[in-house]
């Protein structure tokens, strides 16, 4: 049988990259389910290369596939890069093909402002469209990065989960890619990425992570420190999620309403271990009030269990924790 030499070969890069699109698409639907995922669209590498595998996966799975791209308009020619990268993505047959322009602020820094945004307009469109899924292009690069500058910052156990597989409405099939399997992949599927000035300007910490600290630690230490830092995270996780089931199964027996707020049982927190009393402190005050507390907050309220001799109040963001005989008490200040 002659082949065709207009069609791309399959390389091991897009194989790659196909199997973990397929796996995902099996999770989210289904064949002849007709549901719609989105592939959030940069341009770059990562995104072009998941845009390119979806639009071949999904007719395949029965399920329709677009995409989002979010101008965050912060560099000139932003809107030429997301007119271009929608052209990639009508040209790759993915329907609907949405361009987003949004306002970045400026509160928490340049990255977290322009995630931020970007996060809450790929879930209003999701909304609006009505799509089952938001694909992320975040590589195992991307993960061991993740991780790295969660430890730079003191996160603990949060920090070595790094990014969820799957949150909500998000999907990252790719967290076990390396990111040169997807420069890889655009260039056998004949794409032509775009590379944002921003992945190489050592004003970043995340560039500095990737272009010093890396390559550093992989001349030091041998290779594969990138792939030891996702499987850190991927342990992490399951360790979190054991954590958080355990949590969800005593804490009905040991929490009552309280005026303002709840209260939690004294006793029932002196009896577990200090990890998983601090974390049953943060998955309550989390989920009354939506407040999230730092290490340094948290060891505060659990002296009101473990090292109690009659002190006050403490406050928290918005609310408070005391002590009223056996109960440990959160209210909204």
């Amino acid at each position: 049988m002659p082949v065709d030499a207009s069609r791309p070969r399959l390389t091991p890069a897009r194989a790659d990259i196909r199997r973990a699109v397929r796996a995902v698409l099996a999770d989210v639907g289904g064949v002849g389910t007709d549901e719609l995922v989105l592939v959030a669209l940069s341009g770059g590498a990562d995104s072009l290369a998941l845009a390119a595998a979806t639009a071949f996966e999904a007719p395949r799975a029965g399920i329709r596939a677009g995409a989002v791209i979010v101008d965050h308009g912060l560099q000139g020619g932003s809107d030429a890069v997301a007119a271009r990268a929608a052209d990639q993505a009508r040209a790759l047959g993915l329907d609907p093909v949405r361009v987003v322009r949004v306002e970045v602020g400026a509160e928490g820094g340049p990255e977290a402002a322009a995630r931020e945004a970007r996060y809450a307009a790929l879930h209003a469109q999701a909304r609006e469209l009505d799509a089952v899924a938001v694909l992320l292009a975040h590589t195992l690069d991307d993960q061991a990065e993740t991780v790295l500058l969660g430890l730079a910052r003191g996160s603990g156990a949060a920090s070595l989960a790094g990014m969820e597989p799957v949150a909500g409405l998000l999907r990252r099939p790719l967290l076990g890619i390396r990111r040169e399997a997807t420069r890889q992949a655009c260039l056998d599927e004949g794409l032509e990425p775009w590379d944002d000035p921003h992945n190489a300007d050592p004003a970043y910490a995340r560039v500095r992570v990737r272009e010093r600290v890396l390559p550093v630690l992989e001349a030091e230490l041998g290779p594969g420190i990138a792939e030891a830092l996702a499987r850190t995270a991927e342990q992490a996780r399951e360790d979190a999620e054991a954590f958080e089931q355990q949590i969800e199964e005593i804490i009905e027996d040991i929490c009552e309403p309280a005026e303002a707020g709840i209260a939690v049982s004294v006793r029932a927190l002196a009896a577990n271990p200090a990890a998983l009393r601090q974390r049953i402190i943060r998955f309550v005050v989390q989920a009354e009030f939506g407040t999230s507390l730092t290490r340094a907050q948290t060891l505060e309220v659990a002296r009101l269990v473990t090292d109690w001799h009659g002190q006050g109040l403490v406050d928290l963001p918005g609310i408070t924790a005391r002590r009223e005989g056996g109960l440990l008490v959160f209210s909204a200040a």
